[in-house]
Formats: C-alpha cells, sequence, structure tokens
C-alpha cells in the first residue's frame, strides 16, 4: 500500500506546483507587445481559469476617426459572426429543456414551404445535417450587405433545390441557424433579440453583449491590410443572419458565457453533453478545437475583417475569447501560442525582426514549387541578400525572420520551407496552400 500512496503523492504535489505557478502573463503580455508593434493582428483578449478572469489584454484600434486612430480598450465590442450560432444553440436547448421544443420535431411543423422540411429534424438543423443550400452561398452581396425580411429569406430557400438528403451528412451552413432563430421566434411568440436578452443576457450580465439591432459608442470597426495599410472593410447587415451571426461582444462577456455553459449555469448537463456530441466532426452549435495538444469545444466567427474564437478547455478548466477586428497573422497560430504560454508549455515568441543570409544559404531555396491541390507555382530565386518568389510574373521579396521562415510584410505574407527545403507553406490571413518542389 505504500508503494502505491507514494507516487500518489508525488503525482498531486508535482499537480499542486503546475496550477500553483499560474499562468505567465508577462510572456503573453511579451507576445501581444510583438504582435502589436509588428502590426500583425489588432483585438482583444480575455483568459478565464476555473471561472475567474485571469488575463485580459486589448492591441491595435478600434476605429478611426477623422484621420486619427481610437485605440482598442478590454471594453470595445466586436462582431462575433457565427459564434452567435452557439448562442442560438442554447436558446434551442432551453426550449427543449422547458419542454416546448423536441429535438425531433420536423421543420415541417414550423414552416411547411422549405424542401424537405417533413423530414428535417430541429436536430439536423442544429448539427449542419439539414441539406439546405447556404443563403450566402450566391448573390453574396446582395443578401449580406441589403437588408432581407424574413419572408424574403425563406422564400429563397423554398425555393432552392437541396444540395443533399437530409442527416446523409454535415455541411456547414448558416441557413441551419436562420431557421433555429425563426423558431425561436415562432415559439415564444418573441423578437429573437428580446428572447436572447432575457434568457442569457440578462441572467448573465453581459452587460457588452447585445442583438445588432444599433450602433454602439463602443464598437469597433473591421479593417484589412492591403500593400501595408489598413483599410476600413464593408460592414454586412446583420438583421440578416439574426442568430447565425447578428450578435456584437467582448472577449471578457463571451468568455463569461462560456463559463456558464460549460459549467452547467444556463443549461443542465445533459444538454450540454448534447451540444457536444459529435457527428462527421460536428457538434450542435459547437465544434471540437485542439491547439497546444489540448482537446476542447467552442466556435470560431468570421464577418467582413472581424474574426472571433471561444474555446473552452474542458480537462483543464480553462475558457479563451479572443476578438479581432483585423489582422494578418492566423488567429490559429495565435491561439496556438497562446494555450501553450496558459498552461506553461514551452513556447519561443516568435521574432519578425529581418535577419540577412548568405548567398549559399538564399541558393538553397531556389527551385520550382507546384501545389497539387491548386493552381499554384512559385519560382524561388534570389537577388543579391534577398529571396524573391515569383508568381504569374510578379516577383514577391521576402525576408528572412528565422530558421526557414520568411515574411513579405506588404502583403501579409508567411512562408515556411521545410528542413530540406523540398516543401514550402504559405500562410495568409485565412488561408494556407501547401507546394513541393519540382523535381
Amino acid at each position: 500500500m505504500t508503494k502505491l500512496i507514494i507516487p500518489f503523492f508525488c503525482f498531486l504535489l508535482l499537480t499542486l506546483h503546475i496550477n500553483a505557478q499560474g499562468t505567465n502573463t508577462n510572456k503573453l503580455d511579451s507576445l501581444f507587445d510583438t504582435f502589436s508593434r509588428n502590426d500583425l493582428t489588432m483585438g482583444s483578449i480575455t483568459i478565464a481559469q476555473q471561472g475567474k478572469i485571469i488575463y485580459k489584454r486589448a492591441i491595435g484600434f478600434a476605429t478611426k476617426m477623422d484621420g486619427s486612430d481610437v485605440p482598442a480598450n478590454t471594453e470595445t465590442e466586436y462582431r462575433i459572426g457565427s459564434i452567435s450560432k452557439m448562442f442560438t444553440a442554447v436558446l434551442i436547448f432551453q426550449l427543449i429543456e422547458e419542454k416546448k421544443l423536441d429535438i425531433n420535431d420536423k421543420l415541417f411543423k414550423y414552416f411547411p414551404s422549405v424542401p424537405n422540411a417533413e423530414i428535417i429534424t430541429i436536430g439536423n438543423l442544429l448539427n449542419h445535417r439539414s441539406g439546405m443550400p447556404n443563403f450566402t452561398g450566391d448573390n453574396y452581396d446582395e443578401l449580406v450587405y441589403k437588408p432581407q425580411s424574413h419572408e424574403q429569406l425563406l422564400t429563397r430557400l423554398a425555393n432552392r433545390k437541396p444540395d443533399f438528403q437530409p442527416n446523409a451528412k454535415a455541411d456547414y451552413n448558416n441557413n441551419n441557424y436562420i431557421l433555429l432563430s425563426y423558431i425561436i421566434e415562432k415559439v415564444s411568440n418573441k423578437p429573437y433579440k428580446d428572447v436572447l436578452f432575457k434568457k442569457i443576457l440578462s441572467r448573465l450580465r453581459l452587460t457588452n453583449t447585445y442583438y445588432a439591432s444599433r450602433k454602439a459608442e463602443n464598437e469597433a470597426n473591421s479593417f484589412k491590410y492591403i500593400e501595408g495599410k489598413w483599410i476600413q472593410d464593408k460592414e454586412a447587415y446583420l438583421d440578416n443572419f439574426i442568430g447565425a451571426g447578428a450578435i456584437i461582444s467582448t472577449p471578457s462577456d463571451l468568455a463569461k458565457f462560456g463559463d456558464a455553459l460549460f459549467n452547467y449555469k444556463i443549461l443542465n448537463k445533459n444538454s450540454v453533453i448534447k451540444m457536444q456530441s459529435l457527428v462527421d466532426g460536428y457538434g450542435m452549435g459547437m465544434f471540437p478545437f485542439s491547439f497546444a495538444g489540448k482537446n476542447g469545444f467552442g466556435h470560431n466567427g468570421k464577418l467582413d475583417g472581424f474574426e472571433a474564437s471561444l474555446t473552452h478547455y474542458p480537462y483543464e478548466k480553462l475558457t479563451i475569447a479572443y476578438c479581432s477586428n483585423g489582422g494578418i497573422y492566423q488567429k490559429a497560430d495565435l491561439l496556438d501560442a497562446i494555450v501553450h504560454i496558459c498552461l506553461n508549455m514551452p513556447y519561443k515568441i516568435p521574432s519578425f525582426t529581418p535577419t540577412s543570409l548568405t548567398t549559399t544559404e538564399l541558393e538553397s531555396y531556389n527551385g520550382t514549387y507546384l501545389s497539387s491541390q491548386e493552381d499554384i507555382k512559385i519560382v524561388c530565386t534570389h537577388d543579391g541578400n534577398r529571396l524573391l518568389l515569383e508568381t504569374k510574373g510578379f516577383k514577391l521579396p521576402v525576408e528572412n525572420i528565422g530558421s526557414n521562415q520568411f515574411m513579405n510584410a506588404k502583403f501579409g505574407l508567411f512562408f515556411t520551407f521545410n528542413q530540406n527545403h523540398n516543401e514550402l507553406t504559405i500562410k495568409e490571413v485565412d488561408q494556407t496552400h501547401y507546394l513541393s518542389r519540382k523535381e
């Protein structure tokens, strides 16, 4: 018995020591200082552990007024895009718990004109298995930037052919959550925004979260990085998206919402487990996430120049909420860095300071790189002490920022060669391309 007890207490003491160390907030500050100094992203983050906020930080600016920058702060409000779907899924499960809905209810009960409505269930809508076409798939500008009534959107749905039979597979689709929002309104006999306020926002005291029916003084504008400058982006008409993407919030409010959800404060445990149940990698209002080798649940959001992420790691009792209104560095890589630092895992903050390479070192990268999946061809050459990447007659100079790492700051592009320089990965803000050197 003694032989078993001693290792157990050693493990317990080690665990307590690791927890006592806490999050290295100085290293988080260094990370965000680096990104701010190099103009790689703008936004705000809140980190909570065991229900308590342990870190908040904002960088960049919220908007530009009369030619002057208005710095972002931790109360700046951002459009969170599809994280709105998590709120909508919670409202649906609340109605299920109240016996006002059943997960197996057919869509026909509420909107019989939609194709396959007699087969599509509430559950199919929640985990994107309805087969309906995505309303943003065609006439994008008209549907995103111009007001559309419920009736107009329903007519579009009724007149379009399904992409596949219900429950045959999963395919991410805004229409699923637009219809769930309309169902919430029908069952509750109230506008979506009123139900959202009563059943989640006021209950959790999320004072900086609201349905986008007003323009708040502290609301950020979104920006795109074009040839070395931040240019204000267009603004989607959010009411078209309703519960699929019309909520505005702050990272602090999102962290509170995530903590309440995963600690069964706004839904019972069975409902949360149901939301986390995965079919073909899709949950019901959430998705699985893995950063730094740690598994969590949450949702991403993207709309115009806004990007957002809310992720909860159950085992670590860690919630990370991030909102951005402009960036050129991939959000996933930034979140991976944050998780590493939060859990005191080894992580080296990247350097974006250009360094010089010898002619011999530059020559080792020369060659033609092709993508097997996309029509991309890159020819690497060098001119003096610069590496040049040529595509379609355009030569792009890149600077070395680390071992086999290069960047073009003006266009917000990052390049990584593998150790033998036989493969090239290109990253831009929301896309990653993989190429191989032609023999």
